[in-house]
Parts: C-alpha cells; structure tokens; sequence
C-alpha cells in the first residue's frame, strides 16, 4: 500500500495485469516547494512497482522535496549471501535508493544492515515507545516483573530497554531444519513466580519461538506472558502462538488480516496500534 500525505494512493489493472495509476488520488501541487511524505507498506511485490510509478509521477510533478516511510523493510530477512545466495536485502535497498526521495525513515529496522545500505536513512525504533504502554496497561512492577529478549540478537538491539528484572533466551535448533528443539533462560529467575514478563522482539511470523519462550518461562511460574513485536506477519494466526501468550501487542506495519472474521476469536489476545 502506497500513501503520499496521508491518503492512499488508488490504482486499478488493465486485463493484463498492468497497473494503472490513479493520478487523481495524489493530492499535490506540481511545481511545489512544500515537502511531500510518500508512506510504504509492503504487502506484496506488486507495491514495490507501485512505489516506483508513484515517485517517477512526482518527479514528473517537479515536486522537489519527497521523503519515503517504510513501515517494514521488505526484504529484510536476507541481510547477508551465504554460500552464494542471493543478497535480496541488497537488492531491494538499491532499487529504493535509486527513485531518489530526500530522506527515508524505517521503522524497526530487523538489522543495522539495512539502514548500512540505505541512503539517506533515519531509523524508528518505536518498540522503545511501545514498552511504556505496554506496560501500564499490563500494569508493570518495575521491581518484581521482567522483560524477556528472546535471543542475543534482541538482547543487543534493544539493551537500551532498561529494567531491573531481564532475561535472555538461548535457543537450541536443528541446524539441518531450523527447527527449535528447546530453549534456555539466561538471568536471575529466582523470583520469577507469580510474576508478569514481557517478551520484546522486532518481528513474528508464525510466532514459534515465543512460544518455546512462553512454554520456558511458565515453567519457571510466570503466571502472565505477553508480547511485544514492532511488526507481525499475517502468519502469527497460522501457529499456536495465541495459545500461549496472553497478549500480543504489535503495529499494523505488515499486519492486514487482524479484521478477518476468522481471526476475530482473537481480538482480546490482540492489541494493533497504528504505525
């Protein structure tokens, strides 16, 4: 999905398949000194096309100033080519980096390798504004609950995310299938029964290692799990994952199936806030 100033942008197919801009649907002066925001959620590999007419449309316009706000980076799974693997990541950021916006925001960033190949680029940590809400509403003791980072990776991101009381996940895979075989709680968990924690990560698709963390940590007596993810796939309804964790808190930065009658059974496990 595509939006400049706020308003989504429309586009409609010809019986081929080729996308037709409506032009009508971006409301901008040509020829204009005031700056022009262009947002990007990704949805499919069609929006990248469509983010491409749009910002050659406003070149055409003479707009001068056009940033560029992606909710999440697609492609960011593939920050790396191993063993001769394609480094789609790398790809991506250079197609965006030619259409030539003034300046990018990312939200949540998966790693420092895409803002590294991004020109331009401010990024938007919002989880460390997501944290304090979820908090009060889950009504956090900063002396007895805990915050969970479920791998190194989220440990080193978010080690800014002060609290008293933090573990730190270790997980076990089958290095042949990636599939988790178990999971280890690094930290002081002494005090830990009775208590609520928070599970703090950047993205979830099927939500398979919070739940391996969630199954850990109730053992060890925490009576509330909950999480907090900046960006969620469509696929967290796919898994067990609301079988395990009382609430999911995260954005609609990918999310589009949340309002889906199938998916409705969730809504009080569910908290959306708009990116």
């Amino acid at each position: 999905m595509i939006a400049v100033n706020g308003k989504k942008v429309e586009f409609t197919e010809f019986p081929n398949g080729e996308l037709n801009l409506n032009h009508k649907s971006i409301d901008v002066l040509a020829n204009s000194d005031s700056a022009t925001n262009v947002g990007f959620k990704f949805e499919n590999n069609t929006d990248l096309i469509k983010l491409m007419f749009v910002k050659r449309y406003l070149d055409q316009l003479k707009i001068k100033t056009t940033s560029l706000s992606i909710s999440y980076m697609p492609y960011s799974r593939m920050d790396r080519s191993e063993n001769g693997s394609p480094f789609t990541l790398k790809y991506v950021a250079q197609f965006i980096n030619e259409l030539g916006f003034s300046e990018i925001e990312v939200y949540e960033p998966h790693s420092d390798v895409t803002t590294a190949l991004l020109n331009r680029v401010q990024p938007n940590f919002i989880n460390f504004n997501l944290i304090n809400l979820v908090k009060r509403i889950v009504r956090f003791d900063e002396n007895k609950d805990y915050l969970m980072f479920p791998d190194a990776g989220a440990s080193k991101r978010y080690s800014r995310m002060k609290a008293k009381n933090v573990l730190v996940g270790h997980k076990h895979r089958d290095f042949e299938t990636g599939e988790i075989k178990g999971l280890e709680l690094v930290g002081d968990i002494s005090g830990a029964s009775g208590r609520q924690v928070i599970i703090v990560d950047d993205l979830s698709s099927r939500g398979g290692t919070f739940v391996h963390s969630s199954k850990k940590l109730r053992e060890h007596g925490f009576s509330n799990v909950f999480l907090l993810v900046a960006h969620a796939e469509n696929t967290i309804f796919k898994g067990e994952l609301f079988n395990h964790i009382d609430t999911v808190f995260t954005t609609d930065s990918i999310l589009t199936e949340q309002n889906n009658w199938e998916n409705k059974k969730y809504e009080s496990k569910l908290k959306v806030y708009n990116i």
